[in-house]
């Protein structure tokens, strides 16, 4: 029997191993993988199929909104008409909006990303018998393994 788990790079994986393996597991029936970083940023737009959760255009939106209640009140002044300069008011707040937008999602938060730090995730298998299978996923599930997977 296999088993399949997950862990953070982290001295709880290590603690594991070794009680697993002073519990009887060999060395040699034990094996860890680690998944290697992602190289590249993650792309700033989304797409179809993916989605971040972040948008690019509510500030814009809310911006254009107000520049255009503006843009239109003084255009009763101005030689173009109300219609005219809240339509350029409204594209102005909202170029704006997405300006302001995307130098948070790029400067600002981009900080925030490096200093988190992301690691990926290291992968144990473990090949034992049927009978240890239970003791070896409590073993597991003691040092905080992310995810276990049992295949027979």
């Amino acid at each position: 029997m296999q088993l399949f788990s997950t862990f953070e790079h982290h001295l709880t994986l290590e603690m594991a191993i070794v009680t697993l393996e002073k519990r009887g597991i060999p060395k040699e029936h034990i094996y860890a993988v680690p998944l290697d970083n992602r190289k590249q940023e993650p792309g700033l737009f989304d797409t179809l199929h993916h989605s971040d959760g972040t948008s690019l255009i509510d500030i814009g939106l809310v911006l254009a909104t107000a520049f255009s209640v503006i843009g239109a009140s003084i255009g009763f002044e101005l030689n173009w008409g109300p219609i005219v300069w809240g339509l350029i008011a409204a594209v102005i707040g909202l170029l704006l909006g997405f300006g302001i937008r995307l130098f948070i999602e790029k400067v600002v938060k981009k900080r925030k990303r490096s200093l988190k730090g992301k690691h990926a995730e290291v992968i144990l298998i473990i090949d034992c018998k049927e009978e240890q299978a239970e003791l070896v996923e409590n073993i597991l599930w003691e040092h905080l393994a992310l995810g276990i997977a049992k295949v027979k």
